[in-house]
């Protein structure tokens, strides 16, 4: 056996009175087996490096191939956690029940209007997967072409990838992953008899783009290690093996992705790291002749482009624009001299993203974490703004098929509200209400306060912290409290309604969202201010939001759950090494923790393109020495702990399985008080998690099920 029972348990003897571990199994130990590795002269010691599978990409393909010792230890940690948590399986069954009951289940998106139909997906009632299908532009039957439910009844795992009609409305193109390794096959339906052609293009990252023939499409590959290298093109009719290489990107560190220009004109090639990107344009109406390059690679130089008429316009931060501006150049000669500003930079006001339209341009932007759409004429030039009052809100463009057109689709929700989306006329400005969330159960936005309270964190920095919580809360200081946070790669954490988090909030919980940086919350200065050697602000500005909102009463110490998935599970391994004192329990969803040995494998799917983010480490001693001192993993230590859960994915091709497995059994060896610390592997999903809408909601609910008894609530009948 490669795994053992622990029939002391030492180290998790000592648990705080908020748990029971009455009834449950030994907790497995992970043999060491230590393995050293030197690098610019420090040498480092990882005595569980044998859970990583020597054949983890076939592990990928085929979870059936996972070495045997491996397996057989995962499944004794699920049954562990199984026994630790077998006692709230009443309280899940309920979670779940309350959270599918405030899903319509026969929900459908507003129609897309492309020419004579427009397009939608839905789901039928009790339905786990998407129908795709299309009504007459101005109203009338549903025709589906593409059932998700159907489609997934054998398999057990199925997750839609990408599904695009052709330009002449006669085919669908869609891809799906059965694996849950995001490795997406794409097949070809006709539309006049559903059913699918011969044509199977596998191993792709699932996106499609049409020509405007209809006669092929282009599409991704993905290489051995999981990488989207390679664009080819694919006549309809013939064998994958015949496909057409397009364009091949040879820096392992770059990724590479396809889609639609505004037009529909061209098929853009959008290729890049975390700092970097360059794009080329393939003519859709001629997809024989060679993609066009915009503007050449420059380090540190990112920039992505839209088309109208005989001009591009590009998003981009050249020339020290650290919040993003927008340029336009000749489409027949778009090199960097040629660029010519129509949007200026505003330090403090991020662009996030524009829609381009014959006449208008519509961008995306974020001051004060807060975002607004602003609508630019552009014959007159003149702008105006579309904004909301609440003090945390959430709004995002939708885009659409047509270009040639007035109107915006946008979506808008808070804490509070549940997600609206309306039609925009840009000349008009008409606002047209398409579609409320619907809570089949009910939903009093009056009962629930959404606020933002502002953390000063360790360097003076203020972090906002977006609060959710019953109206009737009183501030005492004794409320539970989910504090959530992610801080990587630029991403913004939306003050976005959920229906799901009501489950802990209707239960006396206050949810919080911790704005902190490594995020774009507050600009992309934020997220720079947050990545590589200042990552470490991002941990200290998670533990500064939880102290604040001790210090507000609207907690306690011990009375918080930490919460993030995958880059913001390294976030939730860092805070448990550093504040761990401040929290009662951590939930780590498929949680990067061992930063070190991944960004030292250069074989990962994610490792090149992740470089610029958090620092190389076979090449600089500095960015070695940085990881060293953070990574989760590596920092784990002889001294007390919250109760942690670790939830992890077996064919995750993002965040492997072996690092939350290295970094639970290493927390059970080395800890001296504190847990219970727990993992759990799901044996047939990937980064995502359970497929299907209501399967999914079975992790949700371990994860609050956890939470609750985290903090006392599962054991006291107040379920």
């Amino acid at each position: 056996m490669g795994w053992r029972p622990n029939p002391r348990a030492e180290n998790e003897d000592r648990v705080t009175q908020a748990f029971s571990t009455k009834g449950s199994r030994p907790a497995p130990v992970a043999p060491r087996r230590p393995h050293s590795f030197t690098f610019h002269g420090i040498t480092v010691t990882d005595d569980y490096a044998w859970l990583k599978d020597d054949n983890w990409q076939e592990v990928l393909r085929d979870p059936a191939v996972l070495d045997g010792d491996i397996k057989s230890y995962l499944e004794a940690e699920n049954g562990y956690t199984e026994s630790l948590l077998g006692h709230t399986a009443a309280l899940q069954r309920k979670l779940v029940a309350e959270m599918r009951g405030r899903i319509k289940e026969d929900d459908s998106s507003v129609p897309a209007p492309d020419g004579p139909y427009a397009y939608l997906r839905k789901f039928r009632e009790g339905g786990q997967h998407e129908l795709f299908g299309r009504c007459p532009r101005h109203g009338g039957e549903i025709e589906i072409v593409l059932d998700g439910d159907a489609l997934a009844a054998n398999h057990g795992y199925f997750k839609f990838g990408g599904a695009r009609h052709s330009p002449d409305h006669r085919l669908e193109a869609w891809s799906a992953d059965i694996q849950g390794s995001e490795y997406f096959t794409i097949r070809v339906r006709d539309w006049a008899d559903k059913t699918d052609r011969e044509d199977v293009v596998e191993e792709t990252d699932g996106g499609i783009v049409w020509s405007t023939d209809c006669e092929s499409f282009f599409y991704v590959k993905l290489d051995d290690n999981h990488r989207p290298m390679q664009v080819w093109r694919h006549r309809l009719g013939s064998p994958q093996a015949d496909d057409i290489l397009i364009y091949e990107e040879q820096d392992a560190g770059w990724f590479t992705h396809l889609h639609e220009s505004a037009s529909g004109r061209f098929c853009v090639i959008a290729g890049g790291d975390h700092e970097t990107s360059e794009q080329r344009l393939i003519d859709l109406s001629n997809p024989d002749a060679p993609a066009r390059l915009v503007a050449g690679r420059e380090v540190g130089v990112q920039y992505s482009v839209a088309d109208r008429g005989n001009e591009l316009y590009i998003l981009t931060n050249a020339d020290g624009a650290i919040d993003f501006k927008i340029v336009t150049a000749p489409l027949a000669s778009p090199q960097r001299a040629n660029w010519r500003e129509l949007i200026a930079h505003r330090a403090g006001v991020y662009i996030i993203d524009f829609e381009l339209y014959s006449g208008h341009l519509a961008r995306l932007e974020r001051a004060h974490a807060l975002p607004a759409i602003i609508i630019r004429d552009l014959t007159s030039g003149a702008e105006h703004a579309i904004a909301f009052d609440e003090a945390a809100y959430s709004l995002d463009t939708m885009g659409g098929y047509e270009f040639d057109t007035t109107n915006l689709r946008f979506a808008y929700s808070s804490m509070t509200t549940p997600s609206e989306v309306y039609d925009y006329d840009m000349a008009s400005r008409a606002r047209i209400l398409r579609k409320r969330q619907e809570i089949p159960t009910g939903h009093n936005p009056a009962d629930y306060v959404t606020t933002r309270i502002m953390a000063p964190s360790q360097d003076g920095a203020e972090v906002p912290v977006s609060i959710l919580h019953r109206r009737d809360l009183v501030r005492d200081g004794t409320a539970p409290l989910l504090l959530y946070g992610y801080g990587s790669y630029g991403m913004a954490m939306p003050a976005s309604f959920s229906t799901n988090r009501l489950s802990l909030v209707d239960r006396g919980f206050v949810y919080a969202i911790a704005h902190i940086r490594g995020g774009s919350d507050k600009g992309w200065g934020w997220y720079l201010d947050g990545k590589r050697a200042k990552k470490t602000n991002s941990f200290d500005d998670f533990a500064a939001s939880a102290r604040a909102l001790i210090s507000a009463k609207y907690t306690g110490t011990k009375r918080i759950v930490g919460h993030g998935g995958s880059a913001g599970g390294m976030l939730m391994g860092a805070s448990a090494n550093r504040a761990g004192e401040l929290f009662a329990g951590i939930v780590a969803e498929v949680p990067f923790v061992d930063v070190l040995n991944t960004m030292l494998d250069g074989s990962l799917p994610l490792t090149p393109p992740e470089w610029p983010e958090w620092g190389n480490p076979i090449e600089s001693a500095d960015d070695f020495r940085t990881i060293l001192s953070y990574s989760p993993y590596d920092n784990v230590a002889a001294k007390h702990y919250p109760a942690i859960l670790a939830m992890a994915g077996l064919t995750d091709p993002r965040v492997t399985y072996w690092e939350p497995a290295k970094w639970i059994a290493r927390l059970r060896a080395t800890m001296t008080s504190g847990g219970p610390v727990m993992l759990r592997t799901n044996m047939g999903a990937g980064h995502g998690g359970a497929s299907g809408r209501f399967n999914r909601l079975d992790e949700v609910a371990i994860a609050y099920a956890f939470a609750l008894w985290a903090v006392g609530l599962a054991e006291r009948g107040t379920v």
